[in-house]
């Protein structure tokens, strides 16, 4: 485990304005109730049997907490602040690098990683330069959808002069997940560098990092960086002595899983309910407040400095197939080594299992495995010898997703697993659509049948037909990512589903 990381205890934040009333009750927790409580998320579902007393405690709880990020002590009940182990297993530490090595709060530690020589090198150069950087590397998008990075940064760049915004989206939900907490909360110079350079390439002038309300040491400590990058001359008017101007603002969220989609995000930035806008028009084009806005999450962001310095193509040789670089995993508490590992794309699932993980506690048998929070595919266990890779995780109906590995043992039985991830799809969907608002809800009711021994086949077919509709016509990845979880349960564990349903 890294050493204890201290850092200056000041609030820098704005006071940001008040909700109006139909606006928060949108959310689960304006007002941060979930300070102190226990987490119902997925990573401590799997993990309940180790404190069953505090699994009972996060279900009696309304409203409900569905991640602290810290699922690598599941059943959680936070926020305590514990550090993970942190390694690296790549040949370079391009993410976790620093947080390695002992991390890198403030300024001045972040200066002896050589902190802020990418942007005084980019700002050597034109930003056409540093566009062209990032489209060499093939880094593509780590919060979920694998979007390619360069091709994003090229479609707001190509955007007439004018007010722009680079946003950061730090609403790291997925439960299994605490990449981003870590980063912000040990390295949060790497996360501004990075959008500061974003700014630059793409013409932006103004800049948001949202971080949900369950990560609020990671809301003041990165409020003490930016303070520090703006002293610094880093941030605001002519950043390091150039033209060029960019500023950058804190926004916390008020705990909604949804607002990690991008269009929600950025309503609940305007101050807006924050539901998802359909697409057309994206963000790259008409974004926050209307204008063209780059949305990255953080894991992205960070690459950036590395590959300003380093070269676009010398980041494509890391990697392989599609998925070039490397890829930061969160793992769960059923590993015997939990914990935040950084790995080239290529490794097996059973690579980060067995080798990284260590196997499952007290010997725990594999039952299935979640790679990028509750609404993706679960890989069954003959499937783990398949690479991680966007592509390749994909063809299985899994995904790379935001990379936290939440591993399932004996314990946990499938139709309970089921009804617990379409419990928690009905709680967070903002309601836009019909599949998702009533979809969801209607696969969890089932399920609850289903283990009450009150569900029919007619149910089970009725379950199959929703899922269809979830993931033919939802309006974003709420929605079809529920899907795919479904089908994957139903195609890869039929024995245990099917004899639920008379």
């Amino acid at each position: 485990m890294h050493a204890t990381l201290t850092h200056p205890r000041v609030n820098l934040a704005r006071p940001q304005p008040a909700l109006a009333p139909d606006v928060e009750s949108f959310y689960h927790l304006p007002h941060g109730e979930h300070t102190g409580k226990a987490c119902q998320g997925t990573a401590c579902f799997a993990a309940k049997h180790f404190n069953p007393a505090r699994w009972a405690e996060a279900n009696a709880q309304n409203p409900r907490i569905y991640c602290l990020g810290e699922c690598f002590a599941a059943p959680a009940k936070g926020q305590t602040h514990p550090r993970p182990p942190v390694k690296v297993f790549s040949r370079e530490g391009i993410v976790l690098g620093r947080i390695a090595a002992g991390g890198a709060r403030t300024l001045a530690a972040y200066a002896k990683f050589g902190g802020y020589g990418a942007l005084q090198q980019a700002l050597g150069q034109t930003p056409e330069q540093v566009l062209a950087a990032v489209e060499a590397s093939q880094l593509r998008g780590r919060g979920g959808a694998g979007f390619p990075a360069g091709r994003k940064w090229r479609a707001v760049a190509s955007q007439p002069a004018g007010e722009k915004y680079v946003v950061a989206n730090a609403d790291e939900g997925d439960a299994g997940a605490y990449i981003d907490r870590y980063l912000m909360e040990d390295d949060p110079h790497a996360l501004i560098e990075g959008m500061i350079l974003a700014g630059y390439a793409v013409g932006a002038s103004k800049g948001y990092i949202y971080v949900r309300l369950e990560y609020p040491l990671a809301g003041e400590v990165l409020r003490a960086a930016i303070a520090e990058a703006r002293a610094a001359g880093w941030l605001g008017a002519r950043v390091g002595g150039k033209d060029f101007d960019f500023e950058l603002e804190v926004y916390t969220g008020h705990g909604s899983y949804v607002c990690g989609e991008e269009t929600s995000l950025l309503r609940s930035i305007e101050g807006k309910r924050p539901e998802v806008m359909a697409r057309p028009p994206y963000p790259t084009e008409r974004g926050l407040f209307d204008n063209p806005t780059l949305l990255n999450n953080v894991e992205t962001l960070v690459n950036v400095p590395w590959i300003v310095t380093h070269g676009g193509a010398a980041y494509a040789e890391i990697g392989f197939s599609k998925s070039r670089g490397t890829k930061a995993l969160s793992l769960n508490s059923l590993f015997n080594r939990p914990g935040l590992y950084e790995v080239e794309f290529g490794v097996t699932v059973r690579h980060i299992v067995e080798d990284l993980g260590g196997g499952l506690r007290g010997g725990g048998q594999l039952k299935g495995v979640l790679i990028g929070g509750p609404i993706i595919g679960i890989i069954p266990p003959h499937l783990i010898d398949t690479q991680l890779g966007f592509e390749e995780l994909a063809a299985i109906g899994a995904g790379v997703g935001h990379g936290g590995v939440v591993a399932f043992d004996e314990h946990t039985s499938i139709p309970d697993l089921m009804e617990h991830v379409f419990s928690f799809g009905a709680y967070e969907s903002c309601g836009k659509c019909t599949p998702c608002r009533s979809g969801s809800g209607r696969i969890e009711e089932i399920f609850t049948n289903a283990l009450g021994g009150d569900a029919t086949q007619a149910d089970l077919q009725e379950c199959r037909e929703l899922v269809v509709a979830l993931k033919l016509a939802s309006l974003c990845g709420h929605g079809t990512g529920l899907a795919r979880f479904a089908e994957s349960i139903l195609r890869y564990y039929p024995t245990e589903i099917e004899p639920c349903f008379k």
